[in-house]
């Protein structure tokens, strides 16, 4: 049985493994490996992780994992707020062997239900990176509306990715 709760430290390895593991199987086909191993590196390593599920406030929401038999199988963070009333989903990754069973669902669920209950959030954003097919049809699915596009966050000198900016009322 899946469990969805806040995460914390004993959580740490296992989101580091869920959202690598499915960062690279989302955009081995539309990244350079290069941006990939980067954007690895600097998100979802052992210390920032750590970091973010030790700290929890307006701007920052903490990860929410989903857990079968003491195993991350999913992994969600975020839910922080970026105005008064507007939340954003910043990550939101399940074991790719796991996909399309539900999980990612339950996990934006609980985000939502925080930025919700918490925070008072009436509206939700979220980024999708141009061209990914696995992210895109499940945000739409969730009633996230396409808004506007915009250059991706962590485009280093030279890169020119695009993210997908969607949008639902809460």
């Amino acid at each position: 049985m899946i469990k969805i709760f806040k995460a914390d430290e004993s959580h740490v390895a296992g989101i580091a493994k869920v959202c690598t593991e499915g960062y690279w199987a989302t955009y081995q086909e539309l990244l350079t490996k290069e941006r990939i191993q980067r954007i690895v590196e600097e998100f979802y390593n052992h210390e920032r992780i750590l970091q973010e599920v030790t700290h929890s406030d307006r701007n920052w929401g903490g990860y929410f994992v989903a857990v079968e038999n003491n195993v991350v199988v999913g992994a969600g963070g975020g839910g922080g707020m970026i105005d008064e009333t507007t939340g954003e989903l910043y990550v939101l990754y399940v074991d790719p062997s796991r996909r399309n069973e539900g999980i990612g669902t339950m996990i934006l669920d609980a985000i939502t239900k925080q930025q919700k209950e918490e925070f008072n959030a009436t509206e939700q954003w979220v980024s999708v990176a141009k061209g990914n097919m696995k992210g895109i049809p499940f945000y739409e699915a969730r009633g996230f509306v396409f808004q506007h596009e915009r250059a991706s966050y962590g485009n280093a000198e030279g890169e020119d990715y695009v993210s997908l900016r969607y949008f639902r009322k809460l």
